[in-house]
Formats: structure tokens, C-alpha cells, sequence
């Protein structure tokens, strides 16, 4: 079956815009896989996407006709197929900045120790895009495709740096500003912290996603005073004051190398 064949769901296929609907649930079919990051049924599928199960099913057996999508397990289930990959691998060396960011990042980690993470905005949320671990024997949560409410992390003050009030509060929910462990932030709090990542041009945050880790991020330049993404290290809360000051540094001089018209 042909890849153009996805774009059509059968149960709409004579409605005006069916097309167009069809491409709509592709899409949420395919951003609900990313959110849940397993392999699930149809079923509970099509009940995420809140589409009707022949809808859904039509459109996951096209999905899988295209190498797009694969059944899993006992082919009850459903997950990512290989062709995604390869159009992935395929943006990665077209995007000088990712190959390039991937690069430093690798090296970042080997030189500090560090966990040391490549990060974007995508769909309002602060992605890591590439993630390397450190060498410490406890393993830091950090991982290539999870995305986090921006007022969680270091990077997402300075990803919105720039941004009027109107834009920032439009990007941010309520829910957004609720800590795991319960506590809750107030914007205007995170709006000045925005405020400051983007004169001094780095940011500091410690307990915010967990107890034990802080966050150092340093903005990476597509154009002058444009952040297209963020270098940053996940290091120890007890981390030494002097030592957060040299690894800022080492950050600095790092996503300079990657920006342009910094």
C-alpha cells in the first residue's frame, strides 16, 4: 500500500475535508505513541485519540503497510516502525546544529562526567533531543524524546527569554507550574526568572524535577538574540559552588562554538 494511502480514514472517506481529518488523526495517533512511549492496542489507542476504533484501526493497519508503524508483541499492539527511524537519522544529518549539538554534547559528558543533554522546544514543551550519561555510579533521569513542562528545568527559562508576557503565559498552563513533588510556582516568579536567564545568559535550577539534581543551561544561538536550543548538565544538587561556576563556563564556551551570530 502506498505511504499516501495514511492520509485517508475510512469512516470519513466521503465527508468534505476527510483528507484533511484523516491527517489530523495520524498525527494524534502519532503524538500519542511519543506520550506514552510503549507499544499499546488498538483499543486503548483509539481511546487515547478519543477516534473511533474502525477509524483507528484502518489508519494503524495503513501505518503499518507503510513501514511507519509495527505490531509488537502478540500483533495486538502497536509502536513506531523502522521508516520512522530512518526519516529521523535523515533529519539529523540534515540539520547541522543537531549533528553537531549531538557531537559536543558526547564529548561534554566524557570530559565532566556529567549527564549532558541537548535541548528544544517542540510543541510547547523543553525536549531533550540528545542526551549522553555521565560516569557517576547513580544514574541521573535523562533520556533522548522526553519532553517537560518548561518551568521545570533550567532550559526553559532560557528557551522563552525574549518572549512578552502574553506568548509566555499562552506556552504555559496551570498544571505546567506543579512540581512532581506538589509544589506549585508562580508564573510571575518564573516570567522574572525568564527575565534574568536572558541577561546573564545562563540558568541555575536545583530540586526543581527531583531532590537530588540541578540543572546548568546555557542558550545556543540560530540567530542573533534567537535561541534555537540549550546546552546543559545534570549534576548533583551538592555540587560546589566553585565547581557549578567552572562547568557553566565550560558550558558557555561550548554553545558559543555551536551558535551563530551570538
Amino acid at each position: 500500500m502506498q505511504d499516501g494511502s495514511v492520509l485517508a480514514a475510512s469512516a470519513d472517506e466521503k465527508a468534505p475535508g476527510s483528507r484533511e481529518k484523516g491527517l489530523n488523526r495520524v498525527l494524534e495517533i502519532l503524538e500519542f505513541l511519543h506520550t506514552t512511549q510503549r507499544a499499546i492496542g488498538i483499543g486503548d489507542l483509539a481511546k487515547g485519540v478519543n477516534a473511533p476504533r474502525s477509524t483507528t484501526y484502518t489508519l494503524v493497519r495503513s501505518l503499518v503497510d507503510a513501514g511507519l508503524l509495527e505490531m509488537a508483541g502478540d500483533g495486538n499492539r502497536v509502536y513506531f516502525g523502522k521508516k520512522l527511524y530512518l526519516y529521523g537519522m535523515d533529519y539529523v544529518r540534515g540539520n547541522d546544529l543537531l549533528r553537531r549539538g549531538r557531537q559536543e554534547v558526547d564529548h561534554l559528558s566524557r570530559e565532566t562526567g556529567e549527564t549532558s543533554e541537548l535541548c528544544m522546544l517542540q510543541s510547547g514543551r523543553y525536549t531533550i533531543v540528545h542526551s549522553s550519561p555521565g560516569t557517576r555510579p547513580f544514574r541521573i533521569s535523562s533520556a533522548t524524546g522526553l519532553q517537560i513542562p518548561l518551568p521545570w528545568t533550567a532550559s526553559g527559562r532560557l528557551l522563552l527569554a525574549g518572549l512578552d508576557r502574553v506568548a509566555i503565559e499562552a506556552m504555559v498552563s496551570d498544571d505546567d507550574l506543579v512540581l512532581p513533588d506538589g509544589r506549585k510556582l508562580q508564573l510571575d516568579d518564573f516570567i522574572a526568572d525568564i527575565a534574568k536567564a536572558g541577561v546573564t545568559g545562563y540558568c541555575v535550577t536545583s530540586g526543581l524535577v527531583d531532590a537530588y539534581t540541578k540543572c546548568l543551561a546555557v542558550p545556543v544561538f540560530s540567530a542573533p538574540g534567537k535561541v534555537e536550543a540549550t546546552m546543559c548538565l545534570v549534576v548533583p544538587i551538592d555540587t560546589s559552588e566553585e565547581r557549578t561556576a567552572d562547568l557553566i563556563g565550560l558550558l558557555r564556551g561550548r554553545a558559543a562554538g555551536l551558535s551563530i551570530g551570538a
